[in-house]
């Protein structure tokens, strides 16, 4: 070898290129930075993150709350477009909104992305979507790790994960003990799919011929476009309607619409013995599921274990304060609307058609009935 020739690392032949991952932290760095406030210490590339813990002391009770997520096979559909800018806030909001239902404030999140060949710039995407979700959900981004792994994943391939944690008060904790029969329940419009039920998606594009690039009148543009659409976070508009004068007190529950669909995450914070009916009349999904459900030959109805169709979050609230509820959220740009009420009156849920209960929690019944607004 001449003396001007710099050696490659047998790592490095080996298909791992650990200066691209230098280089990566170096673009994602001030993104990261921007989150952090005076509660963050050590700042970045340490090998743990820190959070100064001292502001819980002012809590009569803290609990720690934590959420784990990822974004599903929608991440086929960003690397099938090359564009990456908006995984990161999909990630943000499976995981710190998962935290607020319980009235959990959000302190930090760590994210952790695997990828076949790192490309820097890529990553930087990627983390940069994170970063700016943090930022307005009031979430510190203390850590996470770019792991390659070629072989496994092919060089434009990465999934992506993330893990945050919170804090609440344990009497200002929401959980199902809390709601009654009579209170409202108040829906949360989505922004579109969110994250959940892209096998699906992807399945019904295939089997229709239809490209992500291809142009939908309906959806003014790309459908692969709509499909990219970021998660809605509803974080800060939660701890704002928590907190506010004329809300305080008013939300009983939430219920984020995630894997599953309505009636499922719903159902998990009912208490046992009550149920809800969901007035389809109530609202118009979104076009986007309309195209789909006619691509794939299917009604709605199909597919409400899946997709959100259009409520992407629940509150269970007093029936005297529903109102400023629903106003105090539509203010926020997240419009709210009553879609049904808790009864604890007897009824044979499983013989009615209800879902009763969900991820291993048996708990209250609840069903969609109706048509949709708009059929």
């Amino acid at each position: 070898m001449r003396d001007e020739e710099q050696p490659v690392s047998l790592y490095a032949e080996s298909g791992v290129d650990t200066a691209a991952g230098d280089r990566a932290v170096e673009l994602m760095k001030a993104a990261v930075q921007a989150t952090h406030g005076p509660e963050v210490i050590g700042g970045v590339g340490g090998f743990a993150g820190m959070f100064d813990a001292a502001a819980l002391r002012g809590l009569d009770h803290p609990v720690l709350a934590t959420s784990t997520d990822g974004v599903g096979t929608k991440v086929a559909i960003a690397q099938a477009l090359d564009r990456h800018d908006t995984i990161g806030q999909d990630l943000v909001g499976m995981v710190v909104d998962d935290i607020v239902v319980i009235g959990a404030r959000p302190l930090f999140m760590t994210d952790y992305i695997a990828c076949g060949h790192v490309v820097p710039e890529r990553i930087a995407e990627i983390v940069g979507g994170v970063a700016r979700a943090c930022g307005e959900t009031g979430t510190a981004l203390v850590g996470g790790e770019v792991a390659e792994h070629p072989d496994l994943l092919g060089p434009d391939d990465y999934d992506v994960a993330g893990a945050a944690t919170g804090v609440v008060d344990l009497d200002a904790r929401l959980d199902p003990s809390r709601v009654r029969p009579g209170d409202a329940v108040i829906a949360l419009a989505s922004s579109g799919l969110h994250s959940n039920g892209y096998s699906l998606v992807r399945r019904v594009l295939a089997d229709a011929g239809v490209g992500y690039g291809d142009r939908v009148d309906e959806l003014g543009g790309p459908i692969g476009e709509a499909l990219l659409e970021p998660t809605r976070l509803y974080t800060t508009p939660v701890l704002r309607v928590l907190d506010g004068a004329a809300t305080r007190g008013a939300v009983h529950m939430f219920s984020h619409i995630t894997g599953g669909g309505i009636a499922a995450n719903v159902a998990r914070v009912l208490p046992s013995g009550t149920w809800v009916e969901i007035d389809r009349a109530t609202w118009c999904p979104p076009v986007v599921f309309r195209v789909l459900a006619d691509l794939g030959g299917f009604e709605l109805g199909a597919v409400e274990d899946t997709w959100n169709l259009g409520i992407g979050m629940v509150a269970v609230v007093a029936a005297d304060r529903a109102d400023a509820v629903a106003a105090a959220f539509t203010a926020q740009g997240v419009p709210a609307w009553r879609v049904g009420t808790v009864s604890d009156a007897a009824r044979d849920l499983a013989a009615d058609g209800f879902t009763v209960g969900a991820k291993g929690v048996h708990a209250g019944g609840v069903r969609l009935v109706g048509t949709f607004a708009g059929e």
